[in-house]
Formats: C-alpha cells, sequence, structure tokens
C-alpha cells in the first residue's frame, strides 16, 4: 500500500510540476506577444505624428487638393483609434485604407516638381519610410510571438486548460490586401 502512495504522490508531484512549467511558459508566450503589440502601437503612433507634418509640406505646394488630405486624415486617425490600437483586424484594416490614402498624397507630390525638391517633404518622406520598415518588423515580430503562442495553446494536452486558465489563440496582424503594404510608399521623383 505505501508503494501504491507513493507513485500516487509521485504521479501528482510530476502532473503539478508540468502544469506550474506549462502555465509559466504561456505567461512568458503571453507577455512576449502583448509586447510586441505594444512595439506596433509605437511605431503605428510615431507614424502617425509624421503625417501631418508631411501634409502640411505637401499643401504648402499643392494647396488645392482637399480631398486628398481629407482623406489622409481620416486614415491616420483610424490607425491610431483604440479600436486599432487594441485589435490587430482592426488595425490590419486602418493600415489597407492609409495605404490608399498615402499612395494619393504622394501621387499629388509627383505633380509638383518644387515639391519633390523640397529638403523638408524629402526629410519627411524618408522619416515616413523608415517608419514604414519598423511597422513591418514590428509585425513580424508579433506575428511569431502569436505563433508560438497558438501553437503552445493548440497543442494537445495544454489544449484542455489553456482557454480556462487565460490563454486563448491570438489573432495574426494580417492585412487583407498583402500587396498594398509590400513596400513603403513611394514617390517617384
Amino acid at each position: 500500500m505505501d508503494i501504491a502512495l507513493l507513485v500516487l504522490v509521485g504521479l501528482v508531484v510530476l502532473v503539478g510540476i508540468w502544469l506550474w512549467s506549462t502555465y509559466n511558459s504561456l505567461v512568458a508566450l503571453n507577455v512576449r506577444v502583448d509586447e510586441a503589440w505594444s512595439d506596433i502601437t509605437v511605431q503605428l503612433k510615431r507614424r502617425a505624428d509624421l503625417i501631418p507634418n508631411l501634409i502640411e509640406t505637401v499643401k504648402g505646394y499643392a494647396a488645392y487638393e482637399g480631398k486628398v488630405y481629407e482623406d489622409v486624415t481620416k486614415a491616420r486617425a483610424a490607425t491610431v483609434s483604440p479600436e486599432a490600437l487594441a485589435h490587430p483586424e482592426q488595425a490590419a484594416a486602418a493600415e489597407n485604407m492609409l495605404q490608399g490614402a498615402l499612395k494619393s498624397l504622394f501621387a499629388v507630390a509627383e505633380a509638383y516638381p518644387q515639391l519633390q525638391a523640397s529638403q523638408n517633404f524629402l526629410q519627411l518622406q524618408a522619416e515616413l519610410t523608415d517608419t514604414e520598415d519598423k511597422i513591418m518588423a514590428s509585425r513580424r515580430f508579433y506575428n511569431g510571438g502569436v505563433r508560438e503562442l497558438n501553437t503552445k495553446v493548440l497543442q494537445f494536452p495544454q489544449n484542455f486548460f489553456a482557454k480556462g486558465l487565460g490563454f486563448p489563440a491570438r489573432e495574426f496582424f494580417e492585412v487583407a490586401d498583402a500587396a498594398s503594404i509590400a513596400e513603403p510608399p513611394k514617390a517617384s521623383f
């Protein structure tokens, strides 16, 4: 009877250690995904802060393009809205809208040679391109973390208790029209 009790206690201890280890690894992965999402929101906000300067620079040369400025302003607001900053799916939709609006803004810029030569415009364009690169890198890091977390959450036997412990599968940050964000917005001079 003592051996059976020791075996039972040993099994309970092993299961307890496994649960403890699994829970801690899920917590670590969850924190990594939250950190990665935070990095994305920082870069989205940085880009949103650059866009008004870019608009003002273009406005100085192309004052009669009101619809373009309005579209860019609306798209910018959508990318930093609480919904977009909280949910990858809504952030992706806002990204699509902003990419289209920025393409229109750069198309306007192409029509004004003196704007294309402006140091301020060129610097803003370079900063925007750099920020777009950082957003893409942050998205890759976030999606990698989500992949690791989702794999762990969905694998047997963690899938039996992960959701109940507060670890649901997370959404990837995917953009519906991947071609629209494959490269940063460009203006050809």
